[in-house]
């Protein structure tokens, strides 16, 4: 007999990156939440930091007239500063921007009572940390005044908690509002990152790794603390992957209750003649630029291949895609010009006026450019690591090399001066993506990429190379994902399984191309929202019963 799952007949969702776009959690977010929104209708309020207040926020759209009597109830007697509109995305859900800067003047008082409590250590506390946890607190404010002045027992309520950042919120509210069910996900524990992050083996030595100590170590102890406590005091503690799982249980004591693997949402996929054009104008864009930087005619039969996501050069695996990059000139089996985008925001400066003079004139040129493997100059280039493995490597674009690399230092977000078009839609003109991480607790990178139709490269390291290699009739890149086995260890061997993938690649016929494309997007389907939705389901049963046993204690 199937048990029925209880369902809430409220959901606050609590991130530093509700219409604050700044990673993965966001794109976790941000495309689940038009199925939220279609099975709970305006029952789901997101909660993130009012961090725009003198600016407009182009993700935040204002409501003056949503829940105008609570707003003014919840400033007049708790002290709450909350503005209340909609979230632009598909779906439009209810968001809560919540001013958590008046709570730092109690912050001393706060984490008295998270120790004395929950034995949360924020003595150890800097950086983000303090404007982080005022954020959680506030909302955790925000959510107790809205539940005593709207609600009530009877009314089944949820908060998640998304990271560290938002767990002193879900223990608060643990304490005042016991009848709300609480839910801490993690999408990377702290300590992890920060071992993998400082060159340390993570995978060979994890199973003797003690996280408290670690956080000593590491000088992480308040963000390992908060998250440790929060992972073990409510009522389901969740992950991404089963790859992060594995580290919780060794650097936090805590096995997830259940694993929330991200899903994906695709109704931003161009179909159909609209993705045939936007493809073709992709690969225009990109051979032109790449031709006015280095002085070549290369044409619409090169093999354009690309990695992209935040700078984290080894967790990333951007220094292993260069050195397979370095051993693919050498390559004899190659059989097209291959040319390597390197999309990852840096230190960005200035697009250079030089390229944009030659862009503007449409001349043709037979020259390089000087520096010919960048396209925006950089502050502190010297000390940039990506170019300084392109100069240890020797790369330089000569106009010998059927291998050449375009480092674009800039988020891609339409106006970044080279370009000028947003990321996805110069994705969608690549032939292959590589994303050999060595960190990856999920990895939405590889998926937008199949999801484009852009067959993929990635790792056993990344969640979703897990779960990729689970999947029934999936063999490689011929049906559209490659996942490389990577170790503490098989740096070089990594370099060298995705230099013969792209050689093999480039020897494919237009058929054999369609197919795999074709084939990579069906792996993309497997993991919409539609089919991953369920855990959540699972994890809000799992919080609401937990939570109705302390109800009757």
């Amino acid at each position: 007999m199937i048990k029925e799952l209880l369902s809430p007949d409220y959901i606050f969702e609590a991130s530093w990156e509700v219409c604050n776009k700044v990673g993965g959690i966001y794109t976790v977010l941000s495309t689940r939440a038009n199925t939220l929104q279609t099975t709970f209708h305006d029952k789901v309020l997101f909660i993130g930091p009012d961090i725009w207040q003198n600016s407009e926020n182009p993700l935040f759209i204002e409501s003056k007239n949503l829940c105008a009597e609570w707003r003014q109830y919840a400033k007049e007697k708790d002290g709450i500063g909350v503005r209340m509109g909609r979230w632009n995305i598909p779906g439009e859900p209810i968001v809560i921007l919540v001013d958590f800067l008046p709570f730092l003047a109690q912050k001393d008082e706060i984490y008295t009572e998270m120790w004395n409590t929950f034995q949360v250590d924020s003595l150890h506390a800097y950086g983000d940390y303090e404007e982080a946890s005022m954020f959680s607190y506030a909302a955790g404010k925000a959510v107790e005044s809205f539940y005593k002045y709207n609600l009530s027992d009877v009314d089944k309520v949820i908060y998640q908690a998304h990271e560290w950042m938002t767990g002193l919120g879900a223990l608060y509210l643990q304490t005042v509002v016991p009848e709300i069910a609480t839910i801490f996900t993690t999408h990377a524990t702290s300590i992890g990152r920060s071992i993998a992050g400082n060159n340390k083996p993570l995978y060979d030595y994890l199973f003797a790794y003690n996280g408290d100590q670690m956080a000593q170590e590491l000088n992480m102890q308040s963000k390992h603390s908060i998250e440790k406590q929060t992972a073990h005091n409510v009522d389901c503690f969740t992950t991404v992957s089963q790859i992060t799982n594995i580290e919780c249980k060794q650097l936090l004591n805590k096995e997830a209750d259940i694993v929330l693997m991200n899903g994906f949402e695709d109704d931003f996929v161009p179909k159909g003649n609209t993705f045939a054009g936007k493809r073709k104008r992709a690969r225009s864009a990109m051979l032109n630029v790449a031709n006015n930087l280095l002085g070549t005619d290369w044409g619409d039969d090169t093999l354009i291949i690309g990695t992209s996501g935040r700078y984290e050069f080894k967790n990333k695996g951007l220094d292993v895609f260069l050195e397979s990059l370095h051993r693919l000139k050498n390559d004899k089996n190659l059989k097209k010009n291959v040319l390597a985008f390197i999309n990852v925001p840096a230190w960005v400066g200035t697009p250079r006026e030089d390229l944009l003079l030659r862009l503007k004139s449409r001349n043709k040129v037979t020259t390089p450019l000087e520096t010919p493997f960048i396209t925006h100059w950089l502050f502190d280039a010297e000390n940039d690591k990506i170019l300084n493995m392109l100069r240890y490597l020797g790369m330089t674009n000569s106009e010998e090399d059927r291998v050449k690399v375009i480092f674009v230092p800039c988020y891609l977000n339409g106006k970044d001066g080279v370009f000028n078009k947003e990321y996805y839609d110069l994705l969608l003109g690549q032939d292959l993506s590589v994303y050999p991480s060595y960190y990856e607790p999920w990895g939405y990178t590889p998926l937008e990429s199949v999801a484009f139709k852009v067959p993929t490269i990635t790792t056993d390291l990344a969640g979703f190379g897990l779960w990729v290699n689970a999947l029934q009739n999936q063999n490689g890149i011929d049906d559209g994902v490659e996942v490389l086995h990577r170790s503490d260890n098989n740096y070089f061997e990594v370099a060298d399984g995705i230099k013969n993938i792209v050689s093999m690649f480039s020897a494919k016929t237009d058929d054999e191309v369609g197919e795999v494309r074709k084939r990579a997007s069906e792996v993309a389907e497997q993991a919409l929202w539609k089919h991953f939705i369920q855990y959540y389901y699972e994890a809000y049963d799992i919080a609401l019963r937990k939570a109705g046993k302390r109800q009757m204690s």
